[in-house]
């Protein structure tokens, strides 16, 4: 019976040394894996994070838009009342030209108190976004030309019947002018609002519905924001 041979030695040992190799070649290949891994994803977080300058003109974008929408609420209430306080003016303004009463002097000089008054709240704005200012300002503006046409009234009140006819035209005019004015303000205000995330918030006149002034768009009260 032939006798067993075994593999020679000097081939098992080139085995081993093969097997060693290829493992510590899976081990460095699994290394820089990992650390490849590592570093695009420590490379992905540096480019993608926020520098201190992105970082500090975000919070400020942020406290600027929470700010601006307070405004836009206070503006809304501010107007509300005010308008309460001159849309009766002009509307009384508008019937007396039209049927060419002779001016009360008594009564203009509420309404110059009234307009007065109505005049205070914008005295000293805030400053804010542009839309936001430039619907404040627009109301300003109205409540300025509603102003003149008082002030026009009572003129009239002084003057001689003969003069009265011209003034009264004025005054008229300048009404109307205010109540337009006013329209197209609020139609901004009420766009600022919808973006600030208040909803439609109405605060026009009323008092010339068939005349050049912007109306109300139908929409209900603070929806859409």
């Amino acid at each position: 019976m032939a006798r067993r041979t075994g593999r020679p030695s000097y081939l098992s040992d080139k085995a081993d040394v093969r097997r060693r190799r290829t493992a510590r070649l899976v081990a460095v290949a699994g290394a820089i894996a990992l650390v490849t891994a590592l570093l695009g994803g420590l490379i992905g977080y540096q480019v993608g994070r926020p520098d201190a300058t992105e970082a500090s003109i975000a919070s400020i974008k942020q406290a600027e838009a929470k700010r601006d929408a307070q405004q836009i609420l206070e503006l809304t209430e501010t107007a509300r009342r005010v308008s309460a306080q001159i849309a009766p003016i002009l509307t009384a303004l508008k019937a007396d030209t039209s049927a060419g009463r002779a001016p009360d002097p008594e009564q203009a000089r509420r309404w110059q108190e009234t307009m007065r008054q109505a005049a205070e709240p914008f005295a000293d704005p805030p400053s804010g976004s542009t839309g936001t200012n430039v619907a404040r300002g627009g109301l300003r503006g109205a409540i300025q030309q509603a102003a003149l046409a008082v002030d026009a009234y009572a003129l009239a009140a002084k003057v001689p019947a003969a003069q009265r006819t011209a003034l009264l035209d004025v005054t008229a005019r300048q009404a109307a002018e205010a109540v337009t004015s006013w329209s197209v303000a609020a139609t901004q205000l009420d766009q600022v609002s919808i973006d600030a995330g208040h909803g439609h918030q109405h605060v026009f006149l009323g008092t010339d519905p068939e005349g050049e002034a912007f109306t109300p768009d139908g929409a209900a009260e603070g929806t859409g924001g």
